[in-house]
């Protein structure tokens, strides 16, 4: 078998997955990934359309493809095919299979997860070479999404998270003369409702491959089902149409109030956070939240979106809203953003069951369930006011554990089972640990993970404007790598600029 050791343009030959060199992969990906978003900038459309092209028809661009959805957390999820790529010769077929020319997507299968409200949420699951396209031409629409995206969205993007979205709603709102009044908005069924005609109209990408997609329809029992509108939750490049759908907002209300450096007499206050398709708009009034509703509202209508009448209201600030998992209240005339209730109790119930079901398990099984829980639900909230929620829920736990423990042994004293299972270690009592050996017979000491031991990290908010495709943006990205909550750890957001 011939060794592809070139990462270039052309995909010809057969490689061999092993021996593929995927640091010049990704520099050949990255290398038109940049010509990309700098003919963005100076407004080349023509040769943003070459460009696309040329990364959707090279070989790196396939093999960096192929390597994302057989590396990723679905590898082992098959579409409606029952095909995966689990092998280096399934991998090397997949990407010679990634071709434009007779290319047919297959349709969804369609899965429904649960959501927070009891409802359930529609997912679409692509087969392995659909899901490959779409991270192929991803590669190609990515450069262009970052670069005309609004500054503050935060929302599958990359480099940014939750943690930027809610510390953009900190500098909106802390301290005194900010905004008295937000709407906390959210968008009815986002992915599901999108035009067509205005995704085909408005996304710069491969027309023939998105049409194909978005009409590819799902199956579900047994019964192909056309899709009319929407682009399917599920899919790779679907949160990045999603993103460009909603691109525009931030400008609208510019226009209509001003940026947002122009202070103007009375000053509206008027900024816009948003995550994906939940966002929050602040305003100096309750008048000026209407108005900024209106205009929203007509935004999203020529898009073939609605405002969710359930989830969206107008609150004053000093009542308090939730955005994201936590709650930003101001009290005193200062801010706190804490998690939320409903989050809490969301990890509470999942903790709760866990337990309960936990009957034939031994208490070291029952550690390794509940720490990765604990540990990244308290990593989500490190960074705002969360130190009193941590030790609540801690509490909580233990609550949950000793009755557990205690059922486990209905006749043993009560000192039995707290020997048992909440002995001292070192000078902290009631500490919820086990020993467990190993296939090798070693013996390892496991502990409960308790949230209160997190130390809070204040997390230094990305720059609104940072673009990780544009070349005088990567010292900043480095930095940001190197120290993941910024520069240093303030005890408070940094400025917006």
């Amino acid at each position: 078998m011939t060794v592809m050791k070139m990462a270039g343009a052309a995909s010809h030959g057969k490689p061999d997955w092993n021996q593929i060199n995927w640091r010049k992969v990704r520099q050949t990906v990255r290398r038109l990934q940049v010509r990309i978003a700098k003919a963005v900038k100076e407004g080349r459309w023509g040769r943003v359309k070459a460009l696309q092209r040329l990364l959707t028809t090279s070989f790196s661009g396939k093999a960096l493809a192929v390597k994302r959805v057989t590396e990723n957390q679905g590898k082992r999820t098959p579409g409606v095919d029952r095909i995966i790529w689990n092998s280096p010769g399934k991998k090397v077929r997949g990407i010679s299979s990634l071709k434009r020319r007779g290319y047919r997507p297959q349709p969804l299968r369609r899965v429904f997860i649960p959501k927070a409200n009891g409802k359930l949420r529609p997912l679409g699951i692509p087969t392995m070479i659909d899901r490959a396209m779409q991270a192929l031409h991803l590669l190609a629409l990515l450069p262009i999404a970052e670069t005309t995206a609004d500054p503050n969205s935060y929302g599958f993007r990359p480099y940014r998270g939750a943690r930027d979205a809610i510390g953009r709603c900190f500098l909106a709102l802390k301290g005194k003369g900010t905004a008295e009044w937000v709407l906390d908005a959210d968008i009815s069924g986002c992915f599901d409702n999108i035009s067509h005609d205005w995704l085909i109209t408005n996304i710069p990408m491969d027309k023939v491959i998105l049409r194909k997609w978005l009409t590819s329809g799902y199956m579900q029992d047994g019964e192909l089902r056309e899709t009319r509108a929407g682009t399917p939750q599920g899919g790779i490049i679907s949160p990045t149409l999603a993103n460009m759908t909603l691109d525009g907002m931030e400008a609208v209300l510019q226009r209509h109030f001003g940026h947002k450096y122009r202070y103007r007499n009375p000053d509206p206050k008027v900024f816009l956070v948003r995550y994906a398709d939940d966002f929050v708009i602040t305003g100096s009034s309750l008048e000026v939240l209407e108005i900024a509703k209106a205009l929203i509202v007509d935004f999203l209508a020529e898009r073939g979106l609605s405002l969710s009448a359930e989830k969206t209201r107008v609150v004053r600030v000093e009542e308090g809203f939730d955005f994201l998992g936590w709650t930003a209240r101001r009290t005193k005339g200062k801010l706190f953003i804490t998690p939320a209730r409903k989050n809490v109790a969301a990890l509470l119930r999942k903790i709760r069951t866990i337990i309960k079901a936990a009957t034939s398990m031994t208490h070291g099984e029952l550690i390794d369930r509940l720490n990765p829980i604990i540990r990244g639900w308290a990593t989500y909230h490190r960074n705002q006011v969360a130190s009193r929620t941590f030790t609540k829920v801690d509490h909580a736990i233990w609550e949950l554990l000793w009755r557990w423990a205690c059922r486990r042994h209905p006749h043993k004293p009560r000192q039995w089972v707290k020997d048992k299972y909440f002995p001292r270690l070192g000078t902290r009592n009631w500490v919820f640990r086990a020993v467990t050996t190993d296939h090798a017979g070693q013996t390892t000491l496991v502990r409960l993970f308790q949230a209160a031991d997190l130390a809070i990290r204040r997390h230094v908010k990305i720059r609104a404007d940072a673009n990780p495709f544009d070349p005088i943006w990567d010292s900043y990205f480095v930095t940001r790598r190197s120290h993941p909550t910024g520069p240093t750890f303030r005890s408070s957001p940094p400025s917006p600029l």
